[in-house]
């Protein structure tokens, strides 16, 4: 019994010591070496020592700014790989290739402020990618170019104020759209094209104001729009008109609504059409006229529309009456007009009997 126990002593000591022959220092590897974890472990450059099998790699909470060409080229069975919260600012072209494996990169919380279009190269299989909390300003593109197979994509807080058209032309599997909390203003016909998968598209927290009415046509299997937290004062009927999904969730609360009847009607007509659900329309507030602000779109419905529409009852029977007070006055000047010319015609006559 001493023997064997002595037996799995010398194995265990044996493995560990092969295990961190191929363990970097400040690293833990774990799981029969698919799992490294070196996290908060002070590195500035991408740890030489990674065992090949690998699957898991946790580089996050380091201070880590480049990451070079063929980075990790001998760590090809990676699937998950972690470099959130460090100090990236240059992804050098092609440093996430030959990564055919590779299922999620997150960089999130990093100083990323361009994408070239080798960043994405030999990510084809790559499903999700975090780039929330970086410095990214535009998208083109070039900046997506590899991804054919991504289904959820995290840009939300960058600085983000321009998207190109296609520049997501590239992603037709995507599904989840994540662009909370940056600064676009407006959305153009052609920034969503080929997003024929996408489900959810979140858009909160920037500064929309303006949208054309084709921008969400490709979105052919949407079911969550979230346009809350932006500068929208009114919209348009045919912009969610061409929506065309079985069933879409809408979200529109905290802008400033501008509270007329215009924008009544449009919102009556869009709580009619039964694949679209206004979740938020109940907490919608006003923003314009003065008198109306911060009241909600609700409690001032019907007394906008019906003010309006007695103003425009006592304007049409005006002018009805104002119209038919014109024809009376005319039917009657016609007549003594006639009668004039009858009596006229008969003194005529009158006066060619008298020779």
């Amino acid at each position: 019994m001493k023997e064997l126990l002595l037996l799995l002593l010398l194995v265990t000591e044996a493995s560990s010591r092969s295990h961190s022959s191929w363990c970097e220092g400040g690293c833990d590897c774990r799981g029969d070496l698919k799992f490294t974890i070196c996290s908060r472990a002070l590195f500035t450059q991408l740890p030489s020592r990674i065992p090949p099998n690998t699957e898991l790699l946790d580089l996050s909470d380091n201070h880590i700014s480049v990451i070079p060409e063929r980075s990790f080229s001998k760590n090809r069975k990676l699937r998950f790989l972690l470099l959130q919260n460090n100090n990236i600012s240059v992804v050098e072209d092609g440093g996430f290739s030959q990564m055919e494996f590779l299922q999620k990169l997150d960089l999130s919380w990093n100083r990323i402020s361009t994408l070239t279009g080798g960043f994405s190269m030999g990510l084809g299989f790559l499903r999700e990618l975090q780039l929330a909390h970086n410095r990214l300003r535009s998208l083109d593109s070039r900046s997506f170019l590899h991804l054919d197979g991504l289904q959820r994509l995290n840009l939300s807080c960058n600085g983000i104020h321009t998207i190109q058209v296609r520049s997501f032309s590239s992603m037709s599997s995507l599904r989840q759209l994540h662009l909370q909390d940056n600064q676009l203003t407006s959305l153009r016909s052609g920034m969503f094209s080929m997003l024929r998968s996408l489900e959810v598209l979140n858009l909160a927290g920037n500064r929309i104001g303006e949208m054309e009415m084709a921008v969400f046509k490709p979105l052919t299997s949407m079911t969550l729009l979230n346009l809350a937290d932006n500068q929208m004062s009114t919209i348009y009927f045919k912009t969610f008109l061409s929506i065309h999904t079985y069933s879409t969730h809408i979200l529109l609360e905290e802008n400033p609504w501008d509270c007329d009847c215009d924008l009544q009607r449009v919102f009556r007509k869009l709580r009619s059409i039964q694949r679209l659900f206004l979740d938020d329309y109940s907490n919608l507030t006003c923003g314009e006229p003065a008198a109306l602000k911060d009241y909600r779109l609700t409690a001032v419905d019907s007394e906008l529309c019906l003010a309006e529409t007695v103003t425009v009852l006592i304007i049409t029977v005006t002018v009805v009456i104002t119209v038919l007070a014109a024809m009376l006055m005319g039917e009657r000047k016609r007549k003594k007009k006639k009668k004039r010319k009858h009596w006229t015609q008969q003194g005529d006559l009158s006066d060619e009997s008298d020779y």
